[in-house]
């Protein structure tokens, strides 16, 4: 598998995205993946306001979660079905605004998708938009999938032997979070300015319609329910 980030030019809200990502990469190979940050997909559907103060930026919080919990670093949310900081809405990088998340970023990972199929003339493209994610007991930051387009999100090892023929029980591996966790670590976070990164010969399976819920766990078999229950981010 190769990975490679693409720096590029500052974008601009509101900009057109398809047509600056062509810009910058003029063809792809068939089966190709491509990365996109997740401030270019907010800014291209022009969702930033003006910070002006913290207690705005924590208003905006809650009022773009489902929950939110309040920790001595930032607020611990969740949004569209996953567990996020600050409900996604960001600062860095922003020239003194606040970036919001789209309310459906699977939904602008298929138009994305779909318009850069028609670009680049291909067929099997898949899309990430990644934002960074932070684990439970480890330092620093990672890279995560808030969406995906064009490939299977998730393998599914149930029922399959293990080297010694014992069925598996419960291992899934998360394609689409291991990939953009693998591209993140190239993008960079601060003024790298690498906010694309293609993938090529990836071990994924291309598809033409994604389905959103196969990468969604349910909270009453999760690991981590205990912990949300008791912080009474869920019920």
């Amino acid at each position: 598998m190769k990975i490679t980030p693409v720096r590029t030019r500052i974008f601009k809200a509101g900009e057109n995205l398809p047509g600056f990502i062509a810009e910058q990469i003029p063809s792809v190979s068939e089966k190709t993946i491509l990365t996109v940050s997740s401030k270019l997909a907010a800014l291209w559907k022009g969702l930033t306001v003006a910070y002006t103060s913290r207690s705005q930026k924590e208003e905006l919080i809650k009022r773009q979660s489902e929950a939110a919990l309040q920790t001595p670093l930032a607020w611990l949310t969740i949004k569209n079905g996953m567990i996020m900081t600050n409900a996604g809405i960001d600062e860095s990088n922003a020239d003194g605004k606040l970036i919001l998340l789209p309310a459906d970023c699977y939904d602008c990972a298929a138009q994305l998708r779909a318009e850069l199929k028609q670009k680049w003339k291909v067929k099997d493209l898949g899309v990430i938009i990644t934002d960074s994610m932070i684990l439970p007991l480890r330092a620093g930051i990672i890279g995560a999938a808030i969406a995906y387009s064009g490939f299977e999100g998730v393998k599914d090892f149930r029922g399959k032997p293990d080297i010694f023929g014992k069925p598996l029980n419960v291992t899934m591996v998360n394609v689409a979070d291991a990939l953009a966790a693998a591209c993140a670590l190239t993008m960079g976070e601060a003024d790298e300015r690498q906010p694309l990164c293609i993938v090529q010969d990836a071990p994924v399976t291309f598809v033409d319609k994604t389905d959103p819920d196969e990468i969604k766990y349910p909270a009453q078999d999760d690991l981590y329910t205990p912990l949300l229950k008791a912080g009474k981010l869920i019920k």
